[in-house]
């Protein structure tokens, strides 16, 4: 029966991964003005969740494999909310299509963009590898993102009065905010597989509630 557990928990966490990859993939084709992929991960993240809850209902985890089943539940969760900022961002990036657009701010969105998938596939590879020295990392490289949102801001700002490029310059803007929060939900990752190593939740930052920060 523990053998069969400790099979489901393995197949679960190899699933959490995928999400991820798919998460991935999809962040890489909206930052490219590509199609996103919500859908799959969609279905991915309900997959996942249904077998959660299933193992939960037909197994009795305790101590680290409890912390485990739960730690996978925060990280679907989070990992379906990165999939729902990829879709806003396609759709931004596609309204924002013809209108008249800047090099620096581009520059700048694709910079985020990229440490946005760093800051993910740190989360799962600490996650994967219980390592929690690279989940505490995360709070450097979220604050890397957040200096690179606050300068995307900064450029738009000196866009000028001409209509096509401030309209350009706000969708942007709100495709920043989409990429920086990726970041947090990264961070949140990363202290989930604290609170699997360690058996002690708690945050790394203040990244999950915007509204405390000054």
């Amino acid at each position: 029966m523990r053998t069969t557990f400790h099979e489901e928990l393995g197949r679960l966490e190899t699933a959490i991964q995928a999400e991820g990859e798919l998460v991935l993939r999809s962040l890489r084709a909206c930052v490219g003005a590509l199609e996103a992929q919500d859908d799959e991960i969609d279905g991915s993240y309900s997959s996942n969740q249904e077998s959660i809850h299933t193992l939960l209902a037909r197994q009795t985890p305790v101590a680290g494999d409890l912390r485990l089943v739960l730690a996978m539940l925060h990280i679907n969760l989070h990992l379906e909310r990165m999939g729902d900022y990829c879709v806003t961002i396609a759709k931004l990036t596609k309204l924002a299509h013809g209108l008249a657009s800047d090099r620096a701010l581009v520059e700048g969105i694709d910079e985020m963009g990229a440490r946005a998938e760093e800051m993910i596939r740190v989360a799962l590879d600490s996650f994967g590898n219980r390592d929690l020295e690279g989940a505490e990392r995360l709070v450097e490289l979220d604050e890397l993102i957040d200096r690179a949102n606050r300068r995307v801001a900064g450029e738009i700002l000196r866009l000028g009065t001409d209509e096509s490029a401030r309209e350009w310059g706000l969708r942007m803007l709100l495709v920043s905010r989409c990429l920086e929060r990726i970041g947090d939900h990264a961070v949140d990752i990363g202290e989930q597989t604290a609170y699997l190593v360690t058996g002690e939740f708690r945050e790394f930052t203040d990244a999950s509630h915007p509204e405390g920060r000054t």
